[in-house]
């Protein structure tokens, strides 16, 4: 199918300010960029670098005054979610290198403390892909999704204390199950259409059979139609935007994602 994903973000800003941005998905194995814009008024001098978890991060300085980020991108994507009963567990000695980072507590993601929980709720599962399909199901059953309930990134601890959160919560608290049981599980933050209501969206992606599966425990059925932006180890390394020195918030933010073609 092929998806136009938009975002709009408007600030007021008070002194020059830095500003590391994040809002360029890029080309892989599961989508395809076929054009994209991006524009910044007033115009000013953008430099592009590649993160460590191969995204695709601009650094400015927003002038004072009215200064407003429009992105556009029109983005071949899947249908349908990719769905393998019984992927096994791979082995820590065969993971690749650049997916080693992803068993690792961090920041949001306390893994070293769920390994008691993690082994309840997948008791008598495969290892492997069936292990994290019952995450992802205990998740529903369990943690209330909230939309727009949290202006900020809780970590997995406070996210199973409150029983409920906002898609990056129960993101971060699938991650940290996954990685008690040694399954390389990562945060992705993107576009999901027909979203309810729209906004940015998080979910996460574990290692299993060789490959990402994706996981999204705040949708009732599996499906498609995911725009990944940005990946990394929880919200700490995927966010929209960093701003330094006085807080830059957003005086008006717009999402969009519309449905170009779905023949294909």
């Amino acid at each position: 199918m092929l998806l136009r994903v938009s975002c709009k973000l408007v600030f007021n800003i008070e002194i020059p300010t830095p500003f590391i941005l994040m809002l360029r998905p890029r080309s892989g194995a599961k989508q395809w960029i076929a054009s994209e814009k991006y524009t910044i008024k007033p115009k000013i001098k953008a430099y592009e670098y590649t993160d460590t978890y191969g995204n695709l991060c601009q650094r400015i300085t927003a002038p004072p005054g009215l200064f407003t980020i429009s992105t556009m991108a029109n983005v071949k994507t899947s249908k349908d979610v990719n769905i393998e009963k019984n992927a096994p567990f791979v082995q820590i000695e065969n993971l690749p290198d650049n997916v080693l980072i992803y068993l690792l507590p961090s920041r949001y993601c306390e893994s070293d403390r769920f390994s008691d929980l993690a082994n309840n709720i997948t008791l008598n599962q495969l290892p492997g892909y069936n292990q994290v399909e019952a995450i992802e199901t205990w998740l529903k059953d369990n943690i209330a999704y909230i939309p727009e309930s949290s202006n900020y990134p809780i970590s997995a601890i406070e996210v199973n204390y409150k029983q409920q959160g906002v898609c990056r919560d129960l993101a971060h608290l699938g991650i940290a199950l996954c990685r008690s049981l040694s399954i390389p599980a990562r945060m992705v933050v993107g576009y999901l259409h027909e979203l309810k209501p729209m906004d940015m969206h998080a979910w996460f992606e574990a290692f299993v059979g060789n490959q990402w599966y994706i996981f999204d425990a705040t949708q009732t059925q599996k499906k498609g139609s995911y725009v990944s932006v940005a990946y990394g180890r929880d919200a700490a390394d995927v966010p929209m935007f960093n701003q330094f020195g006085p807080a830059a918030i957003p005086i008006k933010q717009t999402i969009k994602v519309e449905l170009l073609d779905d023949s294909f």
